[in-house]
């Protein structure tokens, strides 16, 4: 494991968003969503593709507060441009399941 000061980790904006929007991502090399996500009034709507669809309906996923890192550049992914990147663990099969709080807080705020 590599050790971190705690500088680099103030660095990571890890903020909580609310996903408002999930359609299919049929371009994605794997099977994937491309979400809306608001995360308040500082940093606004975000999108980001997820490969989520082992766990998580289109139907399930709205309106769910997810984690995600909102300071890394925008990045390319086929025909799309992610802003963000939701966070999440693997499963015992290495499928993805989302970083969410256990209660509702308010949109935008940072992980700490």
């Amino acid at each position: 494991m590599n050790e971190i000061s705690w500088n680099d980790f103030e660095k990571v904006e890890l903020r909580v968003g609310t996903i408002t929007e999930v359609k299919d991502f049929p371009e994605a090399r794997k099977p994937a969503y491309k979400l809306t996500v608001d995360f308040g009034k500082e940093i606004g709507i975000k999108k980001s593709s997820a490969q989520i669809t082992d766990h998580y309906t289109k139907k399930a996923l709205l309106g769910k507060q997810v984690l995600a890192v909102v300071n890394f550049p925008t990045k390319q992914i086929g025909p799309f441009m992610s802003e963000c990147l939701v966070t999440g663990l693997p499963d015992s099969n290495g499928k993805v399941i989302l970083v969410s709080p256990d209660q509702k807080v308010k949109n935008g705020e940072r992980l700490f």
